[in-house]
């Protein structure tokens, strides 16, 4: 059974739970902030502010923020991303939120070997789409970071991707590995990576779930689909998480839905000991407020 169709369900598990606290890294940046301000009125999340606190002070007042909340003041970049780790890796926060600073510098202190967020698991990207005429929320990883993985890397992804699932009360997730159909072909390297993993979740290898592959795209949707090419699946129709090849496979299956469907998308970063937000300077407010939604309900078992 699905437990979640929307993003407003997610907020309201979220507030069943409690606020979480969130550590924005070099937190001057207004776009985010504003995103803050609507976690806030949500009343999913609070915040730790680490930055320029001569810069940050300011833009409070510009998007509603109230001129007290917390403040720990470091100019400098590079100090306040590890700051905003450390608050994470010694619990005064659960999730990590980049702000006015590079991604790989960001990263760089995720990774730190001190005071980082390491679990020794693949860093990955976890999409949510919200999308029309569907009846739940349907999860794609890894259209994000990870350009062309390897199988050992696929299998970190998906055990990520698996683990979040969990958190969020999905806990026997239907997962597709897709490919251009369901036939392993030694001259198509994704199908052969696809059925070795649905081996591995046979062999208790990954986290508890069915997955399936190599399995297409209109299979994993449709059971009409499934039954006319005579293939019998246990998750075609049910899918809960969806596993692409590579990087473009994942950017354009994400775009298709946000352009073609009006999906609406969340993203976080999965693969450290807390759930990570990396959104866009172009992402519209909903769309910041839903993927630190979602990395609110997830923040408590990956």
């Amino acid at each position: 059974m699905f437990l979640y169709c929307n993003y407003s369900q997610i907020v309201e598990k979220i507030k069943s739970r409690g606020q979480v606290v969130i550590s924005v890294a070099v937190a001057q940046d207004k776009e985010v902030l504003a995103a803050i301000k609507l976690a806030q009125d949500a009343g999913i999340a609070k915040a730790i502010l680490v930055g320029d606190a001569q810069l940050i002070t300011p833009l409070l007042a510009e998007v509603g923020l109230a001129s007290d909340m917390q403040i720990i003041h470091e100019p400098d970049t590079t100090k306040a991303a590890l700051k905003a780790v450390s608050i994470v890796r010694d619990g005064q926060a659960q999730v990590l939120m980049k702000g006015m600073i590079n991604s790989s510098d960001f990263l760089r202190a995720v990774l730190n070997k001190e005071v980082g967020l390491r679990t020794g698991r693949q860093l990955s990207h976890l999409a949510a789409f919200e999308v029309p005429g569907q009846e739940k929320i349907i999860f794609v990883t890894d259209g994000g970071m990870n350009i062309a993985p390897t199988l050992t890397e696929k299998k970190s992804i998906l055990t990520n991707a698996m683990l979040a699932l969990h958190a969020m009360g999905i806990t026997n997730p239907h997962v597709a590995v897709v490919a251009a159909n369901e036939v392993v072909n030694d001259k198509m390297p994704v199908t052969v990576d696809a059925k070795a993993l649905a081996q591995m979740s046979q062999d208790g290898e990954l986290p508890a779930g069915i997955v399936e592959g190599p399995i297409a795209l209109d299979v994993a949707i449709s059971p009409e689909a499934a039954g006319h090419k005579g293939i019998t699946s246990k998750i075609s129709g049910s899918v809960d998480l969806i596993l692409v090849p590579t990087i473009e496979t994942g950017n354009i299956l994400g775009k298709a839905l946000i352009y073609y469907a009006h999906s609406k998308m969340a993203g976080i970063v999965l693969g450290a000991t807390h759930p990570i937000v990396m959104t866009s300077r172009v992402e519209t407010p909903e769309g910041k407020l839903n993927s630190i939604a979602l990395a609110c309900l997830v923040n408590s078992q990956i």
